[in-house]
């Protein structure tokens, strides 16, 4: 007797496709930090993940010291909003010491010089957290959050669906993401684009001896870059947070690689690709997880990486650096 092929699963393909965009806006969020950092001064800051669990960890800090998660002293916006606030201030403030302190000095050293001092800033951070905090998870409890009874374990409004394709229960914190991440995206393309700080970064990027001599202060600019960079990050943090509830001292590791991962793909140093490629890296690690299992979703992610790499190294929207002469 000849077995007929399974049918097509609309509800488990539309449940993933969610989670894979969900997911992809944050390492959208993560690549863009390293695609602005490398766009100006050819540095891979892999430091930035780091940045990106210090945020949530701003996030989850702000919300105990509010009263939550089981019972802050404020409305759920307002302490969301103060969260974000917080977050992105106090990573992007990190980002400005880490390029102060940690890069400005060897930006004319070798090359390998700043990876290795990147790399001692991302264990630094690391192990910080770990001796201020321990290795214990930390948990947002963002299930519950807003809930009029959370001793009850009663869904906060965050959980509860927004609307509903194909069977499939879109949650509204699975909404914010999207939207929030839309929004510092279009947010960055037009500080980039038309803002005198913006033009500043393009000419930096493009010639950074030439750009000095325009008088532009380039010490300025890299540290805004910096800045900019490690707010998306912080950001980011938080919606992990709110998102997936626990964090931990080690989770800005492997979202620092995917993210790197993502603006490798989408073509480091360009904003569109770092969003293009943060959404294929979450499409891919959540279909992964659902159609081949969990154990392979990283190695397709990561054999991606090296498949772009091989094939197209400048990445799907990149340009081949110019060669001055």
């Amino acid at each position: 007797m000849v077995e007929l092929p399974l049918a097509f699963d609309v509800t488990l393909f539309t449940q993933l496709l969610v989670n894979g965009l969900t997911l992809g806006s944050l390492y959208a969020l993560i690549a863009l930090g390293y695609s602005l950092v490398y766009g100006i001064l050819k540095l891979l800051n892999f430091a930035h993940g780091d940045v990106y669990m210090v945020g949530a960890f701003i996030g989850y800090g702000t919300l105990s010291a509010l009263g939550g998660p089981l019972s802050p002293n404020i409305a759920l916006l307002p302490l969301i909003v103060l969260m974000f606030l917080a977050a992105m201030l106090g990573a992007g403030l990190l980002g400005v010491a880490i390029e102060r302190f940690a890069y400005r000095p060897l930006r004319e050293a070798p090359r390998i010089a700043p990876l290795i001092s990147a790399l001692g800033v991302a264990f630094f951070l690391e192990n910080s957290m770990l001796l201020l905090f321990g290795a214990d998870f930390r948990s947002y409890n963002s299930f519950v959050l807003g809930s009029p009874h959370p001793e009850q374990f009663e869904l906060g409004p965050l959980f509860k669906p927004a609307f509903k394709v194909a069977d499939v229960n879109v949650q509204r914190i699975q909404v914010a993401v999207l939207l929030i991440t839309l929004a510092l995206m279009v947010t960055l393309t037009l500080v980039v684009a038309r803002t005198r700080v913006g033009k500043a970064m393009r000419a930096t990027a493009y010639d950074r001896e030439g750009a000095a001599m325009m008088g532009i202060d380039v010490d300025r600019v890299i540290a805004s870059t910096f800045f900019i960079g490690s707010v998306l990050a912080g950001a980011a943090g938080v919606m992990f947070g709110l998102l997936f509830s626990q964090v931990f001292h080690l989770m800005g590791f492997l979202a620092g690689l995917k993210g790197f991962t993502a603006a490798v793909v989408g073509g480091i140093g360009s904003i569109p690709g770092a969003m293009l490629g943060g959404l294929l890296v979450g499409l891919t690690e959540a279909f992964g997880q659902g159609y081949v299992g969990g154990r392979w979703a990283d190695l397709i992610v990561f054999g991606i990486l090296i498949f772009v790499l091989l094939v197209r190294p400048s990445g799907l929207l990149g340009t081949k650096a110019i060669q001055k002469v």
